[in-house]
């Protein structure tokens, strides 16, 4: 989240950028960041980066829906490079625990920041296709993951068809889509999480013992919450600082 901006550009000639990959088909309001971007380099032109302005719009999103507020290291400079196929290299929801734990690892991050990162699913919804292998044809065995509740898996099976032609079909990632808080961490225990990587993290005790821990308090996760998101918001890797967010200089 801010990193180095790459998300932003635009696909050019024959390259296919980041924001035009599968993972990312729900990033949408680019125009958000291009009005801030604007408004910025007609005060102080060169000054602030992309990068920057996604790290901090990404914490004013969360204050605004109820959500912890943090200072935002500053500094960043925007990437040059982006590419579809690296999105591949994001963490999938049908990822099991070493998988996660390898995932982020890669980036520096902790098992700590990924329970508590993973606390974002806190907020949005989801397309049928990131569940879709947990309700139907799970295994040779089940047809529906045994570890989902059979009511949650009933009500996915309804907005999700075998044969679906709605576009936009899908779930919010909880009861409530618009509000930060610790719901997600009671639902992972509960069974009634969306994604096979958020059943996972009960299959290892660390990472079990931290959502228990997040889903008794909503202001333990927002602590850490916040620690981790500073953490991963500065990684960096830029090279300059954009003056259109979608374009290279």
């Amino acid at each position: 989240m801010g990193c180095d901006a790459s998300v932003l550009l635009n696909s050019v000639n024959k390259n296919t950028a980041e924001k035009d990959g599968p993972a990312n088909g729900s990033l949408h309001a680019f125009f958000v960041i291009d009005n801030a971007k604007k408004a910025l380099e007609a005060l102080c032109p060169g000054v602030v980066s992309c990068a920057d302005i996604l790290a901090l719009a990404a914490r004013d999103a969360v204050v605004l829906v109820g959500g912890p507020t943090w200072e935002v290291p500053k500094g960043r400079k925007d990437g040059r490079i982006s590419r579809a196929s690296e999105t591949s290299q994001l963490p999938s929801p049908t990822f099991n625990i070493s998988q996660l734990k390898q995932s982020f690892s890669q980036r520096g991050l902790s098992l700590d920041d990924l329970v508590a990162l993973s606390g974002g699913h806190t907020l949005g919804f989801s397309h049928c296709s990131s569940f879709q292998s947990r309700i139907r044809n799970f295994n040779a065995t089940h047809d529906i993951d045994p570890t989902m509740h059979p009511s949650l898996a009933a009500s996915l099976r309804s907005v999700c068809p075998k044969k679906n032609n709605v576009k936009n079909a899908g779930a919010t990632m909880d009861p409530s889509p618009t509000t930060f808080d610790n719901t997600y961490y009671k639902l992972i225990l509960q069974g009634r999480s969306l994604f096979s990587s958020d059943e996972a993290l009960l299959t290892f005790p660390k990472t079990k013992n931290l959502v228990s821990k997040f889903a008794t308090s909503k202001e333990t996760f927002s602590k850490a919450f916040v620690n981790s998101i500073i953490k991963m918001s500065s990684i960096t890797g830029g090279q300059e600082i954009r003056k259109d967010c979608r374009v290279v200089n």
